[in-house]
C-alpha cells in the first residue's frame, strides 16, 4: 500500500512512475532517461574520467589522493556529474564497482556548500542493511573525508549503545547506520532526522531480502520531504519494488545502470568441481595443499558448516577462523581486521561476508557450498579480482546444492568451466573425529559419538545392557577408527534396511550421479578449451574411438 500525503503532484508523479516501470520492462527498453555503462569496454582505473575534471574542492581532492584514486570507475563517471549538482539518482551497481566512493565524494563536496547548515547537527544520513557494510562505509569515509573537517559516526548493533548515543549528542555531520539501531536512537531523541539534507540508501535490494523494508519506510517517513533533500539510492538490481520505493520517497531520480556481471565475473577465473558430499573436505584440503594461494575466503551456506569446517581445517594444520552471525560485533570486527591486515590468511564465512567486506589481495574465493541464490554467487566471487586485479573462484557442487547451478549460469551468461581432478587431489583428513554439521543439528554430543579409548563409544542400556553397532568412519574422516553407535542410531540403521527406506537411500546415493549427469547433459562440448595440466583450468573431454 502506498503512503498517502497532501502532495498535489502525487498523481502526476504516479503516472511518471508507471511510465518508468514500463520503460524498463523486458518488452520495452528506452535509453532516453537512463545512463548505461558497458563495463566490458571500460576497464577499471584505466580509461575512466580523471577526478581532476570535476572541479572538486582541495579538501576532497586530497582525500581522493590519499585513497589512491586517479580515474573514475563507470558508476562514478556516470553518477558524479548528476549528484554534484544536487539531483537524485537511482543506480544499479554492485559492490566492488566504486559506488561507495561515488556517494561519499558527493556527501563531502555538497555538505561544504549547503547554506544554513549547522555544524554538529546531522545533515547527511547513509543507511546500510548490514553492520559490516556500515563499518566499511565509515572506514572509507575516514580516508576520503580526512581533510574536510566533517564528523562521522557509524551506528549499528553489537557495539556499546551509550557510547554511540553520546557521539550523536556531542554532534556529528554524517550518520552511517543500520535501520534497527537508528530507529532506537530516533525514539530516544538521540538522533533527530528533521535536518537531513542528503540521504543515501545503499544495497536497497538487500533491505527487502533481509526484511528491513518496514524499518526503512519508518525512517524515510520522518525525514524532510523528497523535494527538500537530495536522495541517492544504490542497488544490485533496480527491480519493480525498488523503483516503487524511489517513486514514493525520491524526487524523480535519474536511473543509472552498470552491468554487474561484467565487473565481477569476467575478471575472475572460475572453475567448478562435481563431487560427492563426503569428498568435499578431502578435495578442499587438496586444493589448499597444492594450489598456490595468498589469501583465501571460503563460503559455506550455514553457520553449522562454517563451525565444523573451521575445526576440520584447524585439525589439518591450517591457521583459519570462522565468521558467522553467532559472534558478537567485537569478535566479528576482530576477525575481519585480522583478515584485512594479512595476519589471517584463511577465513571461512557465511554470506554475512559476501557483501560489504572489502579486502585487498584475496587470491581465491572457494564456494565449499554452492550458493542457492544466483546473485549471492556473483557477490561471493566479487570478493576477489577487485579494482582490476586477478583472482580465482572455485566452487564445489555436491548433490545437495547443484540444483542452483543452472540459475547461476543463466544469470552470469556463461557456463562455469568444469574440472575433473584425479585421486592425487583428494588429501586425507588428519584431524580428529569431529561431528559434522548434520550431526550437530540432531542434538548435543553423546558419549557414543566419541571414538576409541576405554569406556568410550558404548551407550549402556537398561540394567547395564549394551546395545551397540560398530561402523567405520567415512572417507573424509580418519580411516580405520571404529565408532560405536548408540541405541537410537543403531535402530535408525535397522530401519534403513526396510524396503521403503532402501528406495530413499538409493535416491540419496543418486544425487551425486545427478550432479554428474546434469553436467553431461548441459555442457557444450565444442566450447570446451584444450587439455591443461592445471587443476583450476578446465580439461577437455575426450571421446574414445
Amino acid at each position: 500500500m502506498l503512503i498517502k500525503d497532501k502532495d498535489p503532484d502525487r498523481e502526476k508523479k504516479r503516472g511518471i512512475f508507471h511510465q518508468v516501470v514500463e520503460r524498463f520492462s523486458p518488452f520495452h527498453r528506452s535509453t532516453t532517461a537512463t545512463e548505461t555503462a558497458d563495463t566490458s569496454t571500460q576497464p577499471f582505473l584505466t580509461n575512466g574520467r580523471p577526478f581532476a575534471e570535476f572541479n572538486l574542492s582541495d579538501a576532497v581532492n586530497k582525500g581522493i589522493a590519499d585513497a589512491g584514486f586517479v580515474r573514475c570507475t563507470p558508476v562514478q563517471e556516470l553518477s558524479l556529474p548528476i549528484t554534484l549538482e544536487g539531483k537524485d539518482i537511482a543506480a544499479q551497481a554492485q559492490t566492488g564497482t566504486g559506488k561507495t566512493a561515488a556517494f561519499l565524494i558527493t556527501l563531502f563536496e555538497r555538505l561544504r556548500k549547503i547554506d544554513k547548515r549547522k555544524p554538529g547537527i546531522p545533515s547527511a544520513l547513509v543507511i546500510a542493511p548490514t553492520r559490516e557494510l556500515a563499518l566499511q562505509i565509515y572506514q572509507d569515509g575516514q580516508i576520503l573525508g580526512k581533510h574536510t573537517g566533517l564528523k562521522m559516526v557509524a551506528v549499528f548493533g553489537g557495539i556499546d549503545y551509550q557510547k554511540q548515543a553520546t557521539q550523536l549528542r556531542e554532534g556529528v555531520d554524517i550518520v552511517i547506520a543500520t535501520p534497527g539501531r537508528l530507529i532506537d536512537y530516533m525514539k530516544q531523541k538521540a538522533f533527530l532526522p528533521g535536518r537531513i539534507k542528503i540521504l543515501v540508501v545503499d544495497e536497497a535490494d538487500r533491505m527487502f531480502d533481509m526484511g528491513f523494508i518496514k524499518d526503512l519506510r519508518y525512517i524515510l517517513r520522518r525525514l524532510p520531504s523528497y523535494d527538500k533533500r537530495q536522495s541517492m539510492l544504490f542497488s544490485a538490481t533496480l527491480s519493480s519494488r525498488v523503483l516503487e520505493l524511489t517513486y514514493e520517497y525520491m524526487n524523480l531520480p535519474k536511473e543509472i545502470y552498470v552491468t554487474p556481471e561484467e565487473v565481477t565475473v569476467d575478471s575472475v577465473e572460475q572453475s567448478l568441481f562435481h563431487v560427492a558430499k563426503h569428498e568435499k573436505l578431502p578435495l578442499l584440503l587438496g586444493i589448499l595443499g597444492k594450489e598456490s594461494w595468498e589469501r583465501v575466503l571460503i563460503f559455506a551456506n550455514t553457520k553449522a558448516t562454517v563451525e565444523w569446517l573451521t575445526e576440520k581445517l584447524k585439525g589439518n594444520g591450517f591457521p583459519v577462523k570462522g565468521l558467522t552471525g553467532n559472534l558478537n560485533q567485537r569478535q566479528r570486527l576482530k576477525v575481519i581486521n585480522h583478515f584485512k591486515s594479512g595476519d589471517l590468511k584463511l577465513l571461512i564465512a557465511t554470506d554475512v561476508a559476501s557483501r560489504g567486506l572489502h579486502v585487498e589481495d584475496v587470491s581465491h574465493v572457494i564456494n565449499y557450498d554452492l550458493p542457492q541464490d544466483r546473485e549471492d554467487y556473483v557477490h561471493r566471487i566479487g570478493r576477489t579480482a577487485r579494482a582490476g586485479m586477478s583472482g580465482k573462484a572455485v566452487s564445489l557442487a555436491c548433490d545437495r546444492y547443484v540444483y542452483s547451478l543452472e540459475a547461476i549460469e543463466e544469470y552470469i551468461g556463461k557456463k562455469i568451466p568444469v574440472v575433473w581432478p584425479d585421486e592425487s587431489w583428494f588429501f586425507s583428513d588428519k584431524s580428529r573425529a569431529i561431528r559434522s554439521a548434520d550431526q550437530r543439528r540432531r542434538g548435543p554430543k553423546r558419549r557414543g559419538d566419541r571414538p576409541g579409548g576405554k569406556g568410550r563409544g558404548i551407550d549402556p542400556g537398561k540394567n547395564g545392557q549394551m546395545d551397540q553397532k560398530v561402523q567405520y568412519l567415512p572417507r573424509s574422516e580418519p580411516q580405520g577408527i571404529a565408532r560405536v553407535l548408540p541405541r537410537a542410531e543403531a535402530r535408525k540403521q535397522r530401519r534403513s534396511q526396510e524396503p521403503g527406506a532402501r528406495i530413499q537411500n538409493e535416491k540419496s546415493k543418486g544425487g551425486y550421479l545427478f550432479s554428474v549427469g546434469y553436467w553431461l547433459l548441459t555442457t557444450d562440448y565444442s566450447a570446451l578449451p584444450p587439455t591443461s595440466n592445471s587443476l583450476l583450468e578446465p580439461a577437455s573431454v575426450g571421446v574414445a574411438n
